[in-house]
């Protein structure tokens, strides 16, 4: 198991064939405002690919860009609809098709009301992950080892729980309303961005 980092683009070819897992890390949550400066990826194997943007970035990335437009490759993410915003916004692609494992927690632990990523990965995979990073400064130069180690550690395990939640959203006969949640969420993200991020427009009043 190996954490590579790269700058702007990820290299071609060291990713094989099949779903990925994606994650981002931003200056903070006003996507707009707040610049996309790391983009995690792993195809599940052993390794996760860590692509930093610097300041100045352009967000070309011709070849990141190519994995998350690949309509053949199921992006997994958890919280996706806060990736999808700022993927969309600063590399200008809508990373579908795609499973949300925090959607499909919500949809079976309703036994609970902890969804987040720490929460799956300490009850599914009896595994603790640290999440002492998660606000951490990630607009340097340079990332802190411990800041790659938490970066690396948001894909490490989305394979495995999204083999879970495949099982579970089964099991109650739920994946139906589940693809169609995760079929919404490209215009969910697109609501936030354009200014409807707390607005209930489905709501009476």
């Amino acid at each position: 198991m190996s954490v590579y980092l790269h700058e702007e683009d990820l290299p071609v070819g060291v990713l094989a064939e099949g779903p990925v897992a994606v994650d981002t890390e931003t200056m903070g949550l006003i996507t707009p405002r707040d610049r996309l400066c790391l983009l995690q990826i792993s195809d599940g194997r052993g390794d996760e690919h860590l692509v930093h943007f610097g300041r100045d970035s352009d967000y070309k990335a011709p070849n990141l860009r190519a994995v998350l437009a690949d309509p053949a490759r199921l992006k997994l993410f958890h919280y996706a609809r806060f990736d999808l915003a700022a993927i969309s916004h600063y590399l200008n692609v809508v990373a579908t098709p795609l499973f949300c494992t925090k959607i499909a927690s919500r949809l079976t632990r309703t036994y609970t009301d902890r969804h987040g990523l720490k929460e799956l990965v300490k009850e599914m995979l009896a595994t603790d992950i640290s999440k002492q990073q998660q606000s951490s400064d990630w607009g340097g130069p340079v990332l802190s080892e411990a800041q790659k180690d938490y970066a690396a550690s948001d894909v490490r395990y989305l394979h495995r729980l999204h083999d879970e939640f495949v099982i579970r959203l089964e099991r109650e006969g739920r994946t139906a309303m589940a693809q169609a949640c995760f079929d919404f969420l490209p215009h969910r993200a697109d609501l936030d961005l354009a200014g409807w991020p707390e607005i209930d427009i489905f709501g009476h009043s």
